[in-house]
């Protein structure tokens, strides 16, 4: 592993001109720390606090996240009515919206056919809550991830038309696959595909697509996840219904709004960029669920424990896991059940059966990344120069696979690919489902579909950051280098750029409400709008103690005397957790996000502690 970091620290110097934060080159993760603000951008940080009345500290935080000095009213109160586009600019929505809209006025019957994680979850749900709204039977459909895999398959659409629909949506799934879809046509059913994972020029053979991402789409909304998509779907049909006179006839329409909590879910859980309508997705969403009106997630957050207000790390820590743990080792049905119940007791049920998936899950992974990570490791030490790591196992179970995925990534900076193999009833081992993840500036999801056109896989998509495959064990080597080809110079390139930005130093007699406010203004935060990082500088660790098996949680002092509480996530074992554990009484710089966190009734603001850097061994 040491061997590991020196390579990391090596490279994340390389093509990085401006000078270190604090003179940090060699942090305990192997980073050079940068102040994120450029320094072209400084004057536009004091325009934007100048002309806006607003506090430096924000001001340098909008500019070095891009903002100009017009979108800044728009970026720190973001509403879905300013930032929505007309529906209709998406290819393919005026027939599909209009085909909904039949369905609802006929009182069809009509199936939901949606993807097992976070996303396809809420998008089902999304979709079915609108049905139902207008009294139309709804029908959902989730597949098993072990023996039915990702997107929708013949058998399933069969046992779908014989239930009695006529007419079948596929969400956040579906955009490539042409075999099923050819196969549908036979089917007494018309098929419609709400999706947003990259797609090639051509596309599935039903009524309508719309996918923000079909590659003749001039939209701009590529950026949604597939609620979010559900949900401009569901204005638009809302319009054809308004033209054709059924709510002046007296059906009640319903407020969308209302269900932004789902689609700020699924938005933050599929890690799409919060820019654009995603921000005010989820920071109208949030707002939403605070509320807790929705039965189902009012039960997921008591199963959770949960009883502060909800943020965007509570949704991708703590709800989203626990709705996908049951497409990953249970019934992948669940979470939209969950989410579609008014029944308190069958909400609680689900709740309940979910968390306990969900700690379940967690042992699995815990086993599978010790593993994956020596493999990693071993990996890397003969070839470090590789574009991505990529390993495999027989014993790995494939619906926990992306999360290791995620864990390579940010251990070693550069994108992954962990796969698990099947074993058949002989014994031997023909295919493996695997699951990839990347970082900024390389495009897996590319990858992934020029693998599947030349041939190298049985089937593969997803997007820019995150995709899947099905690759057979013969191919493997076939598959790297191919991987190795496309993937090196833009992985090179990520690399060189890796470092930590950091948004400003401070010293925890600082930190307080008033701070926590200023901070929450430019939120909500995720990908493509990151958490203010923030640096304490010389400040010593007074306490450092372990947190189950892998966290610790500690606290620093300044020469103040002022102190903070922090915690440093899965670090022990790590030279992260060796520096903060080992500081001999001296003083460290420690790097990091703030948090408001409620514990035992007590609310306190505490650091995330992704970093730290011994001053002595700078330079």
């Amino acid at each position: 592993m040491v061997a590991v970091q020196k390579r990391r620290q090596a490279i994340s110097l390389d093509g990085n001109d401006a000078p270190a934060f604090l003179g940090v080159t060699q942090s305990a993760r192997g980073f050079a720390w940068r102040e994120r603000l450029p320094r072209e951008a400084q004057n536009l940080a004091l325009a934007i606090s100048q002309q806006h009345g607003l506090p430096e500290l924000l001001g340098r935080v909008l500019a070095a996240r891009g903002i100009t000095l017009g979108e800044v009213p728009v970026f720190l109160d973001p509403s879905v009515k300013a930032l929505m586009p007309d529906p209709a600019a998406l290819a393919g929505m005026d027939r599909l919206a209009a085909r909904i809209a039949d369905a609802i006025i006929r009182r069809e019957p009509v199936a939901i056919f949606g993807d097992y994680d976070v996303d396809g979850a809420c998008s089902s749900a999304l979709l079915a809550r609108f049905l139902t709204a207008h009294g139309t039977r709804a029908r959902i459909y989730i597949p098993d991830r072990i023996f039915e895999g990702y997107g929708p398959n013949i058998a399933a659409l069969e046992t779908l038309v014989a239930e009695g629909a006529r007419l079948i949506v596929t969400v956040d799934c579906g955009t490539t696959s042409f075999e099923t879809m050819a196969a549908a046509k036979k089917l007494a059913a018309d098929i419609l595909v709400i999706d947003h994972h990259q797609a090639d020029e051509q596309l599935p053979d039903v009524l309508a697509v719309v996918n923000p991402n079909r590659q003749d789409d001039v939209s701009g909304q590529g950026h949604l996840c597939a609620a979010g998509v559900v949900f401009l779907v569901l204005v638009a049909v809302m319009r054809v219904l308004r033209q054709r006179g059924h709510y002046a006839a007296g059906a009640v329409a319903p407020d969308l709004l209302a269900d932004l909590d789902l689609v700020a879910l699924a938005t933050v859980a599929d890690v799409v960029p919060l820019t654009g309508l995603n921000r005010a997705y989820v920071r109208k969403g949030l707002a939403v669920m605070k509320a807790r009106e929705n039965v189902g997630l009012r039960a997921l957050f008591d199963a959770a424990g949960l009883n502060q207000a909800p943020s965007t790390y509570h949704l991708g820590y703590i709800l989203g896991p626990r709705i996908n743990a049951g497409g990953r080792i249970g019934d992948a049905a669940l979470g939209a059940r969950l989410l579609t119940t008014e029944d308190d007791i069958e909400a609680l049920k689900i709740a309940t059966i979910l968390d306990k998936l969900n700690k379940e899950r967690k042992a699995i992974e815990t086993q599978m990344l010790e593993e994956a990570f020596a493999e990693a490791d071993r990996k890397l030490t003969e070839r470090p120069d590789q574009p991505i790591t990529i390993v495999s196992s027989e014993s790995w179970h494939k619906g926990v696979v992306g999360l290791v995925a995620s864990r390579l990534v940010e251990r070693f900076g550069r994108p992954s690919c962990v796969i698990a193999w099947e074993k058949q009833a002989g014994g031997g081992i023909v295919n493996g489902t695997g699951s990839l993840r990347s970082v900024a500036g390389v495009d897996i999801g590319a990858a992934v579909r020029g693998a599947v056109a030349s041939g190298l896989l049985h089937k593969g998509g997803g997007h820019a950051m995150a995709a899947g495959l099905t690759v057979a064990k013969d191919r493997m080597d076939k598959l790297e280098q191919f991987f190795a080809t496309q993937l090196t110079d833009a992985s090179s390139a990520a690399r060189a750029r890796s470092g930590l930005d950091v948004d400003g130093a401070l010293v925890p007699s600082g930190v307080n409400d008033g701070l926590m406010d200023l901070i929450e203004r430019a939120g909500p935060y995720g990908q493509g709008n990151p958490q203010p990082r923030f640096a304490f500088p010389a400040v010593r660790v007074k306490f450092a103690k372990p947190v189950g098996e892998a966290h610790l949680r500690c606290v620093f002092e300044a020469g103040d005397g002022s102190r903070l509480e922090g915690v440093a996530f899965r670090a022990i074992g790590q030279p992260l957790g060796d520096l903060l554990q080992n500081t001999g009484g001296m003083p460290v710089h420690i790097a990091g996000n703030l948090k408001r966190d409620s514990w035992g009734g007590r609310e306190k603001i505490e650091l995330t502690i992704e970093d730290a850097a011994d001053p002595r061994r700078q330079g």
